[in-house]
């Protein structure tokens, strides 16, 4: 699975900029996967209902089909690689975009906004390619500006190609 990972602190417009970056490779013709990471725990499901009650009963995996969404929900281990349960399903993309997921080995950007009050992640951490902002900050990985959304593609494109 060729992934790359958006990555940024509470509010900083990762959401915004993965589906900005999706439209734009959509529209290129490339067929492109998202995963949404969180390191919390949630039920994804809902309680009570028909398919909950599967998955609760033992049912693995318990799906919900319907016309036009379906939904399969797999158990996972915390230390298993949920990347390679999902793989399969990811099979035929050009890229998979992961919001989220700091921890993953695969190449990730940082999205950073000043008005935010944080410390931006590459400050912190060595493995972030790129750092997404229209505001000032010093950084030894190139800063790209938040406003042209087909050269943050074109940079994306090169960094999974190179």
């Amino acid at each position: 699975m060729k992934r790359i990972h958006i990555v940024g602190r509470k509010n900083s417009g990762k959401t915004t900029l993965v589906v900005e970056i999706v439209e734009e490779l959509v529209r290129r013709g490339m067929k492109v996967g998202t995963i949404k990471h969180t390191p919390h725990t949630h039920e994804l499901d809902v309680p009570g209902k028909d398919s909950h009650r599967h998955r609760v009963a033992g049912g693995f995996p318990a799906a919900i089909v319907a016309k036009d969404l379906t939904a399969v929900f797999t158990p996972t281990d915390p230390d298993s690689n949920y990347y390679e349960v999902l793989e399969r399903h990811f099979e035929n993309c050009d890229l998979v975009i992961v919001e989220g997921d700091i921890e993953s080995p695969e190449p990730k950007i940082e999205v950073w906004r000043q008005d935010t009050g944080t410390v931006p992640i590459v400050h912190e951490r060595g493995d972030i390619h790129a750092v997404v902002t229209d505001d000032e900050i010093v950084t030894a990985v190139p800063v790209w500006g938040r406003e042209d959304i087909g050269a943050i593609c074109d940079k994306i494109l090169a960094i999974k190609r190179g």
